[in-house]
């Protein structure tokens, strides 16, 4: 980190006045996380729980004051709210109370965010690279071609794929305090990939993540929305934790590959919901088994069935294999989902039958008076 620049950011914050207590950022300590690379700034800027909704002018000031810093390439401020801990009420039936473990107050706590979402969905995996952000994107299109009205938001604040697969690097445009997603395929959408730049890294801490997952969910207009599909990152991290304890989790989906690699992380991800008191949708198979473009032979290079035995021995339902196919990778890196731009194909068809198993999970949940407002026609 570049001392001059850093102290140079320092300097332009304290132009910034807190207006709650009449004094600057830096004096108020409400500075956290600054790191600058390469020109590149990222900062979070720590506020009162009760005051996070009505900070967003504060948070920007921040950001105008560190961009107009000579030598800063890229700004980006994001607000973080913390509360003392304090005595939780008791737990809804299947969640634990104050979170994971019981505890109470610090980031990721406070009322439910997205009121107006009927279901929200996880798609996630133990690892990368399974081809989860693949299955979330065309799940959501799937979804939105049935008549929802979906919702696809993009959690994975380090590598970002949404822009790339949705085929745009469009920037949400703001009205007063609050962000407009993009539509894009049906859907409505956010990513933090749509707000930075496309090589900018995001070297952030867990409060961070998790302060920009809160104002994704809750500064974004997503209106009324049938279902939401979020695009976890891979692993048992600060995304999940934030996403358990901010928004009634309707249930996840996990992805993996047929492979013991995959499927023991996997597992993890199963009890890892399991314990924060999220059910578990069900377990899909991606790269099942491969097809050659040119002959239509199938070789099974990840095994084959895997994904459905783990499902049976963790007593979770198997929604079904997708294949590895190269028309779906190439038509994700276009930014055209296959279940829009081929949908008469099998594999698109494959997307299909999962999406109109989850619509039909969700409404068995909703009929048992504990699941989300959706219903299938």
């Amino acid at each position: 980190m570049s001392e001059t620049l850093e102290g140079a950011i320092r300097s332009a914050l304290r132009a910034v006045r807190d207006p709650a207590s009449g004094r600057d950022v830096v004096e108020a300590g409400m500075i956290e996380g600054l790191t600058v690379r390469d020109g590149m700034v990222q900062l979070a800027l720590q506020v009162p729980r009760e005051r996070a909704r009505d900070s967003e002018p504060l948070r920007a000031a921040a950001e105008r004051a560190v961009a107009g810093v000579k030598g800063v390439i890229s700004a980006t401020v994001v607000l973080t709210a913390h509360r003392a801990a304090a005595p939780q009420p008791a737990a809804a039936p299947g969640r634990p109370a104050g979170g994971p473990a019981g505890k109470a107050g610090g980031p990721g706590t406070g009322p439910m965010l997205l009121p107006d979402v009927g279901a929200i969905v996880a798609v996630a995996s133990g690892k990368g690279g399974v081809g989860k952000s693949t299955t979330a994107v065309n799940l959501a299109v799937a979804l939105a071609s049935q008549g929802l009205k979906v919702g696809l938001l993009d959690a994975d604040i380090y590598g970002p794929s949404l822009p790339q697969m949705l085929g745009t690097r469009e920037r949400p445009r703001a009205e007063g305090q609050r962000i407009i997603p993009l539509q894009r395929w049906g859907l409505t959408a956010m990513s933090i990939g749509f707000l930075v730049e496309a090589e900018t890294a995001m070297i952030w801490r867990g409060p961070m993540v998790m302060g920009a997952l809160e104002q994704m969910m809750g500064q974004v207009e997503w209106g009324p929305l049938d279902i939401m599909v979020v695009d976890m990152p891979p692993g048992t991290g600060d995304a999940q934790l934030t996403m358990s304890q901010r928004v009634p989790l309707a249930g996840a989906v996990i992805v993996s590959t047929p492979q013991d690699v995959a499927l023991i992380d996997a597992r993890r991800g199963v009890k890892m919901f399991e314990k924060v008191g999220v059910p578990v949708l069900g377990l899909i198979e991606n790269m099942s088994y491969y097809c050659c473009p040119n002959c239509g032979h199938r070789a099974e290079l990840f095994g084959h069935g895997g994904a459905r035995a783990e499902a049976e021995r963790l007593g979770v339902e198997f929604l079904g294999e997708l294949p590895l196919k190269l028309a779906i990778r190439e038509l994700a890196d276009a930014g055209t989902p296959i279940v829009a731009a081929q949908p008469e194909t099998e594999e698109a068809k494959a997307y299909q039958r999962i999406a109109t198993r989850l619509r039909e999970k969700l409404a068995e949940r909703a009929s048992g008076g504990a699941g989300p407002k959706i219903v299938v026609e």
